[in-house]
């Protein structure tokens, strides 16, 4: 009896031995796997944190200003301390015919080569004195360029414009953030030396006037207020179509297309493969789309609103909307469907209907995770670039989109016409734009994750 026990204890141990050596084994993977995991993403966040600095050192420090025009020399009074109409008079006054180049450039709405021969209330986006409205800006005389100008800009544009066209600072050179703190003194006999006549001052482009400026042709004067509201607008847009496109396309075919309907089967094969179709070809798809074949629309003619060729924030915005849409549906059905089977049983044992299950029962338990496809896919609308590019966005604009028909640029486009501008000292805007870019994000992001947790406790 013991001689026929002896050999399934050792079979047993041997067992028990074979298992422990394997759970070990799987330990230890598991910890060379925790660790490689651990380890990358510690890498990941040390790379971007270093990326950040580099950015933020860049954003300011000492530079060099060179003034083409001293302001002592045109004003015995400091231009902030002159009014409204002294500015406009001093600008017209200094500049002579090119104030009508300073219009064009911030106001015009038709082609450069038909703005001297369209009567003003065709060529101006924006409000034009009665007296001046059928003429021609080659028939106004100066204190109408003045009105046009008083009209239409507030003290801090005209103070702004006064700078860029007629003060004109340039920036000569400039140093970094670490740079200027830890070199200051090099620095400063250094500017004493090559640039004696010029001004060493600490400039940072991250600052409220940055925010508050419009784009300019010097960097000192520039800022991303056209291109924040450009990017504004488009999101806004953006999010209106996609949400209700997108959600109504996830309810129906998780709720109420078959799953033996070869239609419903193919609409979702070929939205999970658009999520993986790069973006410019969305760019080009709203180029035929939005801009040439629906350009009435787009442009606002069909609402009796000046043409513009359809190359609006009307057109960008539906096709960032496109861009975005399978993204969106693939994480509102994987939301949907994780919603519990026994919630739409008890609300049909109830009485309820198909959608007052779905409205009032379905969709309410499936939000935060809805919510996640938002963040998701407006994070990555608002950082796109190519397909804004095809539809049309301008790279250089003065004049703010006020409304869905206006042209526009956005932040990123910005951002990829400094970097790519020649002059060193554009890199230093550049880099305050990618900044502000950043936390425009993470307070965008930010309230979508809050307003996700808050509902995530309530349901």
């Amino acid at each position: 009896m013991h001689e026929q026990a002896a050999p399934r204890i050792l079979a047993e141990q041997i067992s028990e031995q074979s298992y422990l050596d394997r759970l070990r084994a799987r330990n230890r993977r598991g910890k060379v796997g925790r660790t490689f995991f651990f380890s990358a993403n510690i890498i990941a966040l040390l790379a971007l944190l270093t990326l950040i600095a580099h950015i933020f050192n860049q954003s300011m420090g000492l530079v060099v200003i060179r003034n083409t025009v001293e302001p002592s020399t045109i004003s015995e009074q400091p231009l902030t301390e002159l009014s409204e109409h002294e500015l406009e008079n001093l600008l017209v006054e200094q500049l002579g015919g090119r104030t009508r180049v300073v219009i064009r450039d911030r106001f015009s709405q038709v082609p450069a080569a038909e703005f001297t021969n369209t009567p003003l209330r065709d060529a101006l986006s924006v409000s034009v004195p009665a007296e001046y409205q059928d003429l021609t800006i080659n028939d106004v005389p100066p204190e109408g360029w003045a009105a046009i100008l008083e009209a239409n800009l507030s003290p801090d544009n005209m103070l702004d414009v006064v700078n860029e066209q007629i003060i004109q600072p340039t920036v000569i050179t400039s140093w970094t953030l670490l740079d200027s703190i830890f070199q200051r003194g090099s620095i400063e006999a250094q500017a004493a030396e090559k640039y004696p006549d010029d001004t060493l001052q600490f400039r940072s482009w991250i600052s409220w006037d940055f925010i508050t400026s419009s784009i300019s042709s010097s960097a000192t004067t520039a800022g991303l207020r056209t291109a924040l509201l450009g990017s504004f607008w488009i999101i806004l847009i953006t999010a209106t179509t996609a949400l209700i496109v997108g959600i109504s396309a996830a309810i129906y075919l998780e709720e109420y297309a078959s799953d033996k309907n070869p239609i419903a089967r193919l609409i979702g094969i070929n939205i999970r493969n658009l999520a993986a179709i790069p973006s410019v070809i969305y760019g080009m798809l709203g180029l035929a789309v939005f801009v040439r074949a629906l350009g009435d629309f787009t442009s606002g003619a069909a609402f009796g609103i000046t043409d513009t060729n359809g190359r609006t924030v009307m057109s960008a915005g539906l096709t960032l909307a496109l861009l975005i849409l399978p993204l969106l549906i693939v994480n509102a059905q994987e939301a949907i469907r994780a919603v519990p089977s026994s919630i739409r049983e008890a609300s049909y044992g109830l009485g309820a209907t198909k959608w007052q299950t779905v409205s009032r029962q379905v969709l309410p338990a499936a939000l935060p995770g809805i919510l996640t496809g938002i963040i998701l896919s407006l994070s990555r609308a608002i950082g796109e670039t190519a397909p804004l590019l095809v539809v049309g966005a301008s790279t250089f604009i003065g004049i703010d989109p006020n409304g869905p028909f206006s042209k526009f640029t956005v932040v990123p486009i910005q951002i990829f016409q400094w970097t790519a501008d020649p002059k060193i000292v554009y890199r230093n805007v550049a880099a305050a734009a990618i900044i502000l870019l950043l936390l425009v994000m993470i307070v965008m992001n930010g309230a979508a994750i809050l307003i996700r947790s808050r509902l995530s406790r309530r349901y």
